[in-house]
Formats: structure tokens, C-alpha cells, sequence
């Protein structure tokens, strides 16, 4: 069993009314990921603040080898979108014991785009809002030119700060992934959790060939939130 730790930043209560249901829900997550794999100790920090998805008021981050950040819209806190989001974090927390987040544009890709099948391996159902974003013609074409880039922006690829759409680098990385495990059924998240970034180039480079050309079943992108 995973040893864990949970901190919550509540020195002025903004979390208290939410701390039974979230400890439920941070348990929920942490059995239901070790049913596939075992985890890695880590702390789970838990703190209120602007820093949260469109739609879910919620947002997490792995900024570090044996940590988790968790931050919460309290007012919405709901439990399917804290488990998904750990869940995904959870991955993160594996592969930083391995190559780590990763540095450059391809290692990103490939970091986010794990997590989100690791969801979908652990938990079922569609992929997340940003996993189901399509990327904008030209988009794989340039990720596959860019692999390497370590001066990416990250703000720009994931989340709209730029010329890129919103989400657009989860979007890539899911369907980076999704061309890997197609290619190598064997595969899946787990067993992927710790391998190289160059061994996902190869997917990347075959989904530029087809860039341009419109999928079966374009998922659109999700509605900002009024």
C-alpha cells in the first residue's frame, strides 16, 4: 500500500467545508490507481486558488519527484473531477521516477498524453475536455519539426497563451499515444509509464504524414465557461 500524505492550505477555512469530501475522494483515486500499478510515496497538497480548468474547478500539477498539487474552487468542489484529476497527476507522480515531466516539447507531449490514457486505463469513460481537443491543421507537423525544443512555451502549447488553440498539446499528446498503443497493443500507460520520449517519435512522425486530413470523428472543443 502507497504512503501518502495530505496537506491542506486552510489557514484562513477556505477549505474546510470541503476537507471530509475531499479526503474521500483523494482516497477514492489513490485505490483505484493501485488496482493497475503500485505508486510511489508522495504528498498531496491541496490549496484554494485561480489555477483551475474551464468547466471543472479544478487544476493539478506533479511539480516535482514525490509531489502533488491539487488547487480547488471550493464553491464547486464535485468528487468525478478531483478523482480524474489526481488520477492523472498520479501518472505524472510514476513517470517522475523515471525519465521525469520532461524539458522539452516531446517529452511534454508525451508526459500528457500518458496521464490522460492512464485516466481513461484506471477510471473508464470519454477522455477529459483538453484530451478531446483536435489539433489545428499544421499542428502535428509542427510538434514533429519542434520534438526537441526545450524553449517551448508550455503556456502556449496547453493552454491558449499564444497563436495555439486552447488544450491543443493535450489534445496532441492523447492522440500521440493513442497512434503509439495502436501500433503496439501490448502496450498500455502502466507498462509505458517509464519509457524514453524517442520511443513515442515514431507515432508523432506517422500522424504529421496524415496533418491536414480531417479524422473519422473530430471531437470539437469545449465552450468557455460564461
Amino acid at each position: 500500500m502507497t504512503v501518502w500524505n495530505i496537506h491542506f492550505l486552510n489557514a484562513r477555512n477556505a477549505l474546510t467545508g470541503v476537507m471530509p469530501e475531499t479526503r474521500a475522494a483523494a482516497r477514492e483515486a489513490v485505490a483505484a490507481a493501485e488496482d493497475h500499478t503500485p505508486l510511489p510515496r508522495f504528498d498531496l497538497v491541496i490549496r484554494t486558488g485561480d489555477e483551475v480548468m474551464t468547466g471543472w474547478g479544478i487544476g493539478g500539477c506533479a511539480p516535482a519527484p514525490g509531489q502533488i498539487q491539487i488547487t480547488l474552487d471550493p464553491a464547486r468542489f464535485a468528487p468525478e473531477p478531483f478523482i480524474r484529476t489526481l488520477v492523472h497527476e498520479l501518472h505524472h507522480l510514476i513517470r517522475w521516477d523515471g525519465p521525469g515531466y520532461g524539458k522539452s516539447l516531446g517529452e511534454a507531449l508525451v508526459s500528457e498524453g500518458l496521464a490522460g490514457h492512464f485516466v481513461l486505463q484506471v477510471l473508464g469513460g470519454a477522455p477529459d475536455p483538453w484530451d478531446a481537443v483536435a489539433p489545428s491543421e499544421g499542428l502535428m507537423r509542427r510538434a514533429s519539426n519542434e520534438w526537441s525544443r526545450r524553449d517551448y512555451d508550455h503556456s502556449e502549447w496547453f493552454f491558449g497563451k499564444g497563436s495555439v488553440r486552447r488544450w491543443s498539446g493535450y489534445g496532441l499528446g492523447h492522440r500521440l499515444i493513442a497512434e503509439y498503443l495502436a501500433q503496439h497493443p501490448q502496450e498500455n500507460p502502466v507498462t509505458l509509464a517509464t519509457a524514453p520520449v524517442d520511443r513515442f517519435r515514431a507515432a508523432l512522425r506517422q500522424l504529421a504524414k496524415t496533418d491536414g486530413e480531417a479524422p473519422a470523428e473530430a471531437a470539437p472543443t469545449p465552450d468557455p465557461e460564461s
